[in-house]
Order: structure tokens, then C-alpha cells, then sequence
């Protein structure tokens, strides 16, 4: 190649064209330095024909490329998933390419450390913390840092034990490779249908074609362990498996099941990971070396080489749908990662979302259910508890019946678990004396009063401030009421009501580590905790034999607003949630605390009828051509200066196409009109499925300016509409 179209890592711009300089030799998918102005900035060699609507620069005014960066090329399946994922989503090519290239330490080429080794030797002085620090690093390698955390001794004991001659120093590559996971390491006894469906996943990993399958089964039916047949069959033909898992919280005790099976721990891909970390698993990843990847949606753009089967589990969950920035949907993206890649992809959920059960019935996707729990496990009882008849006792929110249910558990010696999806401890402070009511100065939103750490909290923004002593506006000392339940109001009910039992609160507050998340997992195996308060977060994933009763405290806490989607996460949510109960040998119950019992998704709930919920809300969403039958976009525009957002958005409002199949409604301010301190309008798109929807909004938003400092963005299929 004499010429490169680049792809550059700047959004403000698109492909550029450059010289290949003499002796330099580049393929598509090559990372490489290019000059732009004064500065070298990175890039990524598209094939020739690429980007047709950027116009080629004459040879005569190209720049020679500066470099070529040591690391392998992107595949080509990988370029043709930006391409597609950055059409759809009407997102930068450079943006999602930035996803891809997500570890800058990685492209620095080779590095090493300097690590320390036991050498045998012990020190001329043997003090207790240093002979303890020998005993519990034993034959181990590391930093010293790393060292120190293991021997449970400060920097400086281990500096001295180095002195001393106990440890020496190495020089090591900061990219050493990862253990292999070892297929035969250990088998689970699997029982005839749990057998089927792991043989029909054997056979499309080894078919080494595009195959999307639902694997629908039931909580507790061992999901994990059906995919883990076909992950052992792709590791025997040398391919590379990703596993995404919508929360990180969850990656912890997904390695510990993983490694338990395959004899390693799979490698880990998550933003709580450090740089080193990051750089490591992005190099293994890109040689082909790391055979099996478990992580967030940001693991789907990796540079994998030989990618031969994509998982993605708890399929149904909303979370992996972006929200920010490039606003792409995992589950979807996987798919068509799976496309190109020709590998199969596997969505394992308990309760698939709609869209998923439309491609199963069009015939696109296949289906394989899990009807049993595994070995010979009953779904839980479920008991409806009407608010409006049976109530909790004044300024209290468990009810009777689920308190006597309780103090039956804590009796058993088993373990309870209490559902609210809300943290902190109330969701609105305000004043007794004068009503003030504590608003989030960056965004129109309560500050949430969270009383573990003593402070007001906004959820959209992170703004936080200490909790007053007295209203800010009136000085009324001991003035402020806490109104409505979190988390951490239902905690302190239980202490009152159980004071021996031991707790904890589950929520992205307490779990915002996977090491975190592996402590609590510790906890509940060991029987350390009799009773979990916990948001969404304690919905998926958990196994815990022991717990035997769930009780929802709001069942009725999802389906205010406007979204369509509420009835079918309420369902989905409080099935996953009674889904922790009786996972063992022991018999579980549930409790459903509602105030609309006769509301069609409770009753769903407590006939245990998910056949008909899912009926009746498909049927409502054809009625209204809403997803998977129609389509939905919507258009937000944000500035610091309010007149300016509502200008914008008034024009592009104004300039709306008018043709059949394609509704515009608003502008109107967004429900979530500030946040961040941007003033916010929404455009919503309703359109027919079939209709061109990314081209009309193309064309539709390339006719209007608007001042640099406003930002329009645009949400494909989305799943928030605040």
C-alpha cells in the first residue's frame, strides 16, 4: 500500500488519508501514529473503499504515516463491527473505535517490572511481623506492594526483608501471559435436559458458524454450567470465548465458579481493573492468548483474533444497554459481533426480554429451555401480601405476615433476604418546619439521604454534601424528615425488629468492588449473614442454598412513569429476585408486598403465569407498534444555557420530516429537564419497523447548525426516556 485511509482517534474529524512511507508495509487494521498538525495522534489503517463518503485527498498533498505501533492489527470482523455499530447507533466511527484501542498502555509496545522472589534465606533478626510476612507469602512472586498486601505487613517490612537478602529481585514482562483453563478439569453430573441442551451448544461451537440461541431456563436450572460444556468445547478447538455479565459486581463469583471448573480463573475484563491489569489482558487478548474473557459490555469491542463463541448472560438485563456516550446495547452489538465473527452467541436469561422471544418466534434465533431447577430444587411459594389489607404497623414497611415469615427463617437457622430497589436510606429529606426539600444544585433531582456515610446524595450526578444539622433554609435545628423507605431504612426496621441478626446491605454502594462483591459472597457461604437488604444488584447471578424466604418490600415501585417497559422489568426483577430463594435442598418462599394486586403484572407474579404476562404485553406492544414491531429513536438536545437548548431544539423540532411511518413527537423538556447543570429537551421518533430510521435522521439533523457548546445526541432503541 503507497496510500492509508486512517481512521483517527479524534470524533471531531473523520478518516484522513496518508502516505505509506518507503520500506513501511501496513494492512488494514494496522495501529499506527499519523501527524495531525503540529502532534502525532493515533489511528488505525481502514481497507481501500472504506468510508466511501469521505472524499480521497490527491497523492500530492498526503503525509507520510510517523510509525506503526507493536501490536497486531485489528481483525477485520472487529472493523466491521465499528463501521456497523457506529451506522446504527449514528455514533463516531472514532468513538467506537476508541472503545476497541481501550488501553493506551498497551500500544507502548513491551515492558517489564522489577518483582521480588523468596530466596530461602531468613534474616539475621526474625521479628514476628516478619516471620509471620515469610510464612503467608511462602513461595510467592511480586511487587512489593503486592507482597506487603499478602504478608498483611506495611512497604517498609518488606523493604527490609530485600535488605536482608530473603527476597531478590527479577526483571519480569509486565505482559505475561495467563494459565490455560483446562477443559477436563471437572465434570458436573448434568441431568437429561441440562445434557441436551449442553450437546445442541457443543455442536453449533464446533459447527463454527453464525448461530444466536436463547437459552431460556428457569432460576436455578444451572444455566452456567449448560454454557460451561460449550465453553469447553470451544477451548479444545483453540478458540477464544467472551463472556459479558451485565454488573461487575457479579465478576467475582462467576470467576470463583469458573475456576472451581476449568482449574484457573478466565481473564477479567471490567473498569474496577488497574492499568497494569488493563494493559495485560488487553495484549493476551490481542495475541489470542487469553482463551477466555469475563466481563462488562466494554468487552465486547476488544481485538480478539480468534473469536469462536460469545455468552452473554442475565441477557434480559437493561444494563447492558449504554447510556452515555456511544449508546449501543451489548446484547445486540454481541450478536452481530457473533455475525461477523461466524461464531454461535448465547443469551442466557431466566426471563428474556421480549425482543429476544420476537426472534425466536421469526424463527432467527433458537431456543433451548430449562423448564426444572437442577437436582430435584422447587421453584419458591409465592405469597402476595395486599398493603392495602394486611399493613406494616405506623413508620414501619415490613409487613406482619413477612415479619413472622422471618423470625420462622431466623428460627431454621436459614437465610432471608429483603428486596427494595432503592439506595440509601430515604429518597427525600425535607423540612418539618418550613417544607423545604433538599434538590441536587446540577440536576432537577432529590438528593437521597444516605445515613451509613452521613450524607445527601444525588444518583444522577454524584454531587454530594454532608447531612445539616439543621434546614438550610429556615436554621431549624433537628427539623429534617426523612421521607419513604432505601435500603438502609429497611436495614435499620430489621435490627429493630430482629436485634441478633446478623445483616447486610447489598447495594453499588457496599459492592462497588469485585473484591467487595467476593466478601459478601464469603459471608453467605460461611452462614455470617442471617439477613440480606439489597437492591437490583442481588437479583442475578447469587447461589446461595441457605437463603430459603425473599420478601419485596415495593413490588409496586417500578411501574410509575412512562416507560414501556415497566410492567415486563417489574416482572422481570421480582422473578430473578425470587429466584434466590430455595436454591438448595430446603423449600423457599416469597412474599410480594404490593398496593395494586390487581395491576395484570402481579397477578402474573403470583399465579406464577409468565407465559400469559408475556402474551398479554407482547400483544399491547403490536397494538401500539412499540418494539420489537415498531421502532423508537429519540433526539436530546443539552447546553448550559437554557435558552439555547430550547432554541435548538424548537428548530430541529420545526425542521421535522413529514412522512408516513414516521412520527415526531416534541420537542419538550426532557423529565430529567437539568442534569449535570445542562438544561435538557427530547425529541421522541416513533417509526415503523423497516423504515430507513438512521438515514431520514441523517439527512434530518445535517440541515441544522447549532453552537458548539450544544449537544445533540441521538438514542437508538432506547431504554430510558428520562
Amino acid at each position: 500500500m503507497s496510500r492509508a485511509r486512517v481512521l483517527i482517534l479524534n470524533t471531531a474529524l473523520g478518516p484522513l488519508d496518508y502516505r505509506v512511507p518507503h520500506g513501511m508495509e501496513v494492512v488494514p487494521g494496522q495501529i499506527v501514529v499519523a501527524p495531525l498538525g503540529p502532534r502525532p495522534i493515533l489511528g488505525v489503517v481502514w481497507g481501500e473503499g472504506s468510508f466511501p463518503e469521505t472524499e480521497p485527498v490527491g497523492d500530492n498533498r498526503l503525509r507520510p504515516l510517523l510509525g506503526l505501533i507493536d501490536a497486531p492489527p485489528l481483525p477485520a470482523p472487529l472493523l466491521r463491527l465499528i463501521e456497523w455499530t457506529a451506522d446504527y447507533y449514528m455514533a463516531h466511527p472514532a468513538a467506537v473505535l476508541r472503545m476497541a484501542l481501550a488501553s493506551m498502555s498497551a500500544l507502548e509496545g513491551e515492558k517489564t517490572v522489577i518483582e521480588y522472589r523468596p530466596t530461602g534465606l531468613l534474616p539475621t533478626r526474625v521479628t514476628e511481623q516478619r516471620a509471620t510476612a515469610i510464612e503467608k507469602i511462602g513461595e510467592r512472586q511480586g511487587l512489593v506492594r503486592e507482597l506487603a498486601e499478602l504478608g498483611g505487613v506495611s512497604d517498609a517490612v518488606i523493604r527490609g526483608l530485600i535488605k536482608q537478602g530473603v527476597f531478590e529481585a527479577v526483571e519480569v514482562s509486565t505482559d505475561s501471559g495467563f494459565p490455560e483453563p483446562d477443559p477436563d478439569h471437572a465434570h458436573l453430573q448434568l441431568t437429561s435436559e441440562q445434557a441436551a441442551a449442553a450437546g445442541r451448544l457443543r455442536e453449533a461451537v464446533a459447527a463454527r458458524d453464525f448461530q444466536p440461541i436463547l437459552l431460556d431456563g428457569v432460576t436455578g436450572s444451572g444455566k452456567t454450567e449448560v454454557y460451561f460444556e460449550a465453553i469447553e468445547e470451544a477451548i479444545r478447538q483453540d478458540r477464544q470465548i467472551l463472556v459479558l455479565l451485565p454488573e461487575i459486581a457479579l465478576t467475582e463469583a462467576f470467576l470463583q465458579r469458573f475456576e472451581a471448573h476449568f482449574g484457573c480463573a478466565p481473564v477479567a475484563w471490567h473498569s474496577g481493573l488497574r492499568s497494569s491489569e488493563r494493559r495485560r489482558a488487553w495484549r493476551a487478548i490481542s495475541q489470542g492468548t487469553a482463551r477466555v474473557v469475563v466481563g462488562a459490555r466494554s468487552a465486547l469491542l476488544l481485538p480478539y483474533p480468534k473469536l469462536g463463541l460469545i455468552i452473554v448472560d442475565e441477557a434480559h438485563e437493561t444494563s447492558f444497554k449504554q447510556e452515555e456516550g456511544v449508546r449501543y446495547h451489548a446484547r445486540d452489538v454481541a450478536v452481530m459481533r457473533g455475525l461477523f465473527e461466524k461464531c454461535p452467541v448465547v443469551l442466557a436469561s431466566a426471563t428474556p426480554a421480549i425482543e429476544t422471544r420476537h426472534q425466536v418466534e421469526l424463527g432467527r434465533y433458537e431456543e433451548i429451555k430449562l423448564p426444572a431447577r437442577y437436582g430435584g430444587a422447587e421453584l419458591p411459594e409465592i405469597i402476595g401480601v395486599d398493603l392495602t389489607q394486611d399493613p406494616p404497623d405506623r413508620g414501619h414497611w415490613i409487613a406482619p405476615m413477612l415479619v413472622k415469615a422471618m423470625r420462622e427463617t431466623l428460627e431454621r437457622g436459614e437465610q432471608s433476604l429483603l428486596f427494595l430497589n432503592r439506595r440509601g436510606y430515604a429518597p427525600l429529606t425535607l423540612c418539618r418546619h418550613c417544607g423545604h426539600r433538599f434538590q441536587c444544585p446540577n440536576c432537577t433531582a432529590w438528593m437521597v439521604e444516605h445515613r451509613l456515610t452521613r450524607r445527601l446524595a444525588c444518583h444522577h450526578c454524584g454531587h454530594e454534601v454532608p447531612t445539616p444539622e439543621a434546614c438550610p433554609e429556615c436554621k431549624q435545628p433537628d427539623a429534617l424528615v426523612a421521607c419513604g423507605p432505601g435500603v438502609e431504612r429497611i436495614a435499620d426496621e430489621v435490627k429493630r425488629l430482629f436485634p441478633q441478626a446478623r445483616t447486610a446491605i447489598v447495594t453499588s454502594d457496599t459492592l462497588w468492588s469485585p473484591a467487595r462483591a467476593a466478601a459478601f459472597v464469603q459471608g453467605m457461604k460461611e452462614k455470617a449473614i442471617d439477613i440480606v437488604i439489597g437492591t437490583q444488584l442481588v437479583t442475578k447471578g447469587y447461589h446461595f442454598p441457605e437463603l430459603t424466604l425473599v420478601g419485596v418490600i415495593d413490588a409496586d415501585l417500578g411501574l410509575d412513569g412512562g416507560d414501556l417497559r415497566a410492567a415486563e422489568r417489574t416482572y422481570q426483577q421480582i422473578v430473578q429476585v425470587s429466584g434466590r430463594a430455595g436454591r438448595g435442598e430446603k423449600p423457599g418462599q416469597v412474599f410480594i408486598q404490593t398496593r395494586a394486586a390487581d395491576a395484570p403484572v402481579i397477578r402474573a407474579l403470583l399465579a406464577g403465569d409468565g407465559e400469559a404476562f408475556y402474551a398479554a404485553e407482547t400483544a399491547s406492544r403490536k397494538a401500539a407498534n412499540a418494539p420489537p414491531f415498531g421502532r423508537f429513536a429519540a433526539i436530546i438536545i443539552s447546553d448550559e444555557d437554557a435558552y439555547l437548548a430550547q432554541e435548538t431544539a424548537k428548530r430541529i423540532g420545526a425542521a421535522a420530516p413529514r412522512q408516513e411511518g414516521f412520527d415526531v413527537y416534541g420537542p419538550a423538556p426532557a423529565p430529567l429537564s437539568v442534569l449535570r447543570g445542562r438544561h435538557r429537551h427530547r425529541l421522541l421518533i416513533h417509526a415503523r419497523r423497516g423504515t430507513e430510521l438512521q438515514a431520514i435522521i441523517r439527512d434530518w439533523l445535517n440541515r441544522i447548525d447549532w453552537k458548539t457548546s450544544t449537544r445533540v445526541s441521538v438514542d437508538v432503541d432506547p431504554y430510558s426516556f428520562v
